[in-house]
């Protein structure tokens, strides 16, 4: 297959890649980010262990629904496995972006589900963040625990741990979700030095989650 396919693909996702970099959401090589392309269970995804400012839209890693690689010169993230369960459990998820995020990991450390005390992540995310149970990274394992806990609609997990895994329809979607409940996260954290937390009531949050999808200016 030819490698240069999928060039606007590779380059939202470089972008994206580079971003969770450049706002601390990780640090070294750590993290990753995929999308979905148009054929039957196609995947790009970052490649394993590379450094984000030394990644070109090119280095993007091309697989199959059975993590066969079509395109590509490097090894595809460990996560590959995880990623490509999501897809074929939740067909109307087109993108994922996986974190380690401070505050967020701290909540995964601790086990603790991060819970819904934000409007905006009543909005972006629309429910508690909860824990995955703990598996090594790159195992089967770890994607059986996290579709586990995702289930049918959630957009955001924690891996016992590890990090943060955001979901969405597209990658600015994705990312969003990383960003929300790490600023929820942080919120939590603090707010907890000052007194208990008060979570939105569930009609509260289903309320402001169908709302959102609304929001915004509507595009001609």
């Amino acid at each position: 297959m030819n490698r240069l396919q999928y060039q606007q693909e590779r380059k939202e996702l470089l972008q994206i890649a580079q971003e969770i970099f450049s706002s601390g959401l990780v640090s070294g090589t750590w993290g990753n980010v995929s999308l979905r392309v148009s054929g039957p269970g196609l995947m790009l995804i970052t490649p394993s262990g590379m450094d984000y400012n030394q990644m070109e839209a090119e280095d993007m890693v091309l697989l199959d629904g059975e993590e066969k690689v079509l395109a590509g010169k490097y090894k595809p993230s460990v996560e590959t496995p995880l990623h490509l369960g999501i897809y074929k459990k939740r067909p109307e998820i087109n993108a994922i972006v996986h974190v380690h995020s401070l505050y967020a990991t701290a909540f995964a450390v601790a086990r603790q589900n991060i819970p819904v005390i934000l409007e905006e992540a009543a909005q972006v995310i629309g429910h508690e963040v909860r824990v995955a149970p703990y598996a090594l990274c790159g195992s089967q394992q770890l994607a059986e625990n996290v579709l586990k806990v995702l289930g049918k609609d959630k957009r955001a997990v924690l891996l016992a741990n590890h990090g943060l895994l955001g979901l969405g329809g597209n990658l600015p979607e994705a990312l969003r979700v990383c960003l929300v409940a790490e600023r929820t996260a942080r919120i939590a954290i603090y707010s907890r030095v000052l007194g208990p937390l008060h979570s939105l009531r569930a009609e509260d949050i289903l309320s402001l989650r169908q709302a959102f999808r609304n929001y915004g200016q509507k595009k001609d």
